[in-house]
């Protein structure tokens, strides 16, 4: 029997309009789709996303939604990469596509990657299709660019002490999640006496988005921070 493919398919920031049509083409047509939770009784945000196009198919589906908790533990994190490896090769060896759906882009900090490198191991097809990111998508959102002739561009997705010790290397930042870590953030970045902007965009390309200036002071998990100094030191 012919083994199924999987496809790691980026589904953008938030709106169904956003994803590509590649990604859509494929959502249209896989036998099954893997839509990974973060808690057991929290729907996916991804899943929300794709569900319009789903409604479209005429064909019947199948979905996965493996459970893959907001945790530091390694170990712990291992065996629900595992499990969820073994479900979509299980569907994988009964020759069906398997469309793995992700926010945003399934190469940046996706837990696609994960997964699929215990799937390649196995032997079987991957293809992924990228999507808008969050942090273009917020980007468009807020009307302005993320970098001009030679900017350089740093993604932050946790702020620590690193952030500190490249801040001056950077022209535009990138902080993502900024929820979880804000005061933090708005004391390393007024350390920094360039002029600056910064302006905060929450559920980018949703119905609630909300774009303002200035750093999120609330617990809104989609939470992004585009940092933008304009004067060397």
């Amino acid at each position: 029997m012919k083994k199924g493919k999987l496809f790691g398919v980026g589904v953008g920031p938030g709106d169904t309009d956003l994803l590509t049509i590649k990604a859509t083409k494929i959502l249209k047509n896989v036998e099954v789709i893997c839509s990974p939770r973060s808690a057991e009784l929290k729907p996916s945000l991804a899943l929300s996303i794709v569900q319009p196009i789903l409604d479209e198919r005429n064909e019947k589906y199948d979905i996965l939604d493996p459970l893959f908790p907001m945790i530091e533990d390694k170990s712990a994190l291992n065996s629900y990469w595992d499990l969820a490896a073994e479900i979509i090769i299980t569907n994988l060896s009964d020759g069906k596509d398997v469309a793995f759906i992700t926010l945003g882009d399934p190469t940046i900090y996706s837990t696609f990657s994960y997964v699929a490198k215990r799937i390649a191991e196995s032997g079987y097809e991957i293809e992924i299709i990228p999507g808008i990111t969050s942090f273009t998508g917020c980007a468009a959102a807020a009307g302005i660019s993320l970098a001009e002739k030679d900017e350089i561009v740093v993604i932050v997705p946790k702020v620590d002490d690193r952030l500190k010790r490249i801040m001056e290397y950077g022209d535009t930042f990138v902080i993502m999640k900024t929820s979880r870590h804000s005061e933090i953030l708005e004391e390393i970045v007024n350390q920094d006496n360039r002029d600056k902007s910064i302006i905060s965009v929450q559920n980018c390309s949703m119905q609630d988005e909300n774009v303002f200036e200035g750093f999120s002071k609330d617990k809104k998990y989609l939470s992004t921070t585009i940092v933008k100094f304009r004067d060397k030191k």
